[in-house]
């Protein structure tokens, strides 16, 4: 039997563990063998720890109880990622699994990558490639770092196969590490499995009283734009204005941005704003596919957007899904409020040609099935 650890530890990848865990179930009722079933070991570091970051999604979408619950919390950057390895190496060494799964570019994901690398664990890397070359933001430097020690590559779109291809990771001969392969991307997988859960189950829009395409969504959670006075005060009172002039703005509020409301006394650059809590995956689903354009600095809810054929105004300097913006249909407008305010009157046009530009919703069957190959090989050598 093989044995996986996967590691978590924020909203999205819980999402992102849902399809791939689902296709490890597919897997093993394929294969009936002992040998050549595959067992899945779940560690939630706890970088997400309150209901609504993550208890929430764990009962929304099956996904099934940790295995291993590490109670991280919140802290520096530092501290949290020490923790977060100091606890995974401990998990490793009890487990000896034949590889570590890792997602995205969180803290978890550094933490959980550099555990098994200094164990010598085969690694893989789900959204492998990815770059915004802002090295400014703890995200880059996370994927970054992981990428470079990582045995397989799992990359979402072919620009970031090219950029590791750029950077000198590229596959190498059949017998050793690394591997790239394009898998597409299982945030994708999710959107068409859920979609049809959330359209049937959801009722935020009749909770909040909207009406489809009456209203705007916002979110606001990155560090670089959260922890700045100067670009939070401006983002916000960019939303604040289109709310007022245009159409209600739905603004579930991370817990990141409302500290930092508070910090820095920003209270009244809510007033327009319709501020909820963080709401579950089928009820952002459902915001996400009826709003009249969203507004993020979200990774996962640009790419969102995209797969919901919504328009999507980015709250950064630059994005890492350089697809979206490539294909017109996301602006990047940086912290400037005009520009954000500007932005939601541009007319977008979705080009149908161009909605598989991160696989074909299934990326997790694929993954799945690589990893499987590549443990077999290897346990040939």
């Amino acid at each position: 039997m093989l044995k996986i650890i996967s590691i978590i530890g924020a909203r999205p990848q819980f999402i992102k563990a849902v399809p791939v865990s689902r296709a490890i179930n597919e897997f093993n009722a394929k294969h009936d063998g002992f040998k050549s079933r595959i067992r899945e070991i779940l560690v939630h570091t706890g970088q997400h720890y309150d209901y609504n970051m993550s208890d929430i999604f764990f009962k929304e979408l099956d996904l099934k109880k940790p295995d291993y619950y590490l109670k991280v919390g919140s802290h520096s950057h530092g501290r949290q990622t020490a923790l977060m390895l100091e606890r995974i190496e401990g998990v490793l060494k009890k487990e000896s699994p034949d590889l570590v799964l890792v997602y995205g570019d969180t803290n978890s994901t550094l933490a959980g990558a550099l555990a098994a690398r200094k164990l010598h664990i085969l690694l893989a890397h789900i959204e492998a490639g990815l770059r915004s070359y802002n090295m400014n933001m703890p995200e880059e430097v996370n994927r970054t770092v992981v990428d470079r020690v990582s045995d397989i590559l799992f990359c979402p779109s072919k620009t970031a196969v090219d950029n590791l291809r750029l950077e000198g990771i590229r596959n190498s001969s059949s017998r050793t590490f690394p591997k790239v392969f394009l898998a597409g991307d299982v945030m994708y997988d999710a959107v068409l499995c859920y979609l049809t859960v959330a359209k049937k189950r959801s009722r935020i829009l009749e909770k909040l009283s909207l009406t489809p395409k009456g209203y705007y969504l916002a979110t606001v959670h990155r560090a670089e734009n959260t922890d700045d006075r100067r670009r939070l005060k401006p983002i916000l009172e960019g939303l604040s204005k289109i709310a007022e002039d245009k159409a209600p703005v739905i603004f579930p509020i991370h817990p990141r941005a409302k500290n930092a409301v508070r910090t820095f006394r920003m209270e009244g650059a809510l007033q327009f704003l319709k501020v909820i809590e963080p709401v579950s995956y089928l009820d952002m689903l459902m915001l996400e596919k009826n709003a009249r354009a969203v507004l993020t600095d979200s990774g996962g809810v640009q790419k969102e957007a995209y797969f919901l054929n919504v328009p999507c105004v980015t709250l950064r300097d630059e994005t890492e899904w350089v697809e979206t913006v490539d294909s017109k249909v996301n602006i990047l407008t940086g912290a400037d409020k005009k520009k954000i305010y500007k932005a939601v009157e541009k007319e977008v046009k979705f080009d149908k040609k161009k909605t598989r530009l991160y696989g074909d919703g299934k990326a997790a069957e694929r993954i799945i099935g690589v990893i499987a190959s590549q443990l077999s090989v290897r346990d040939k050598r």
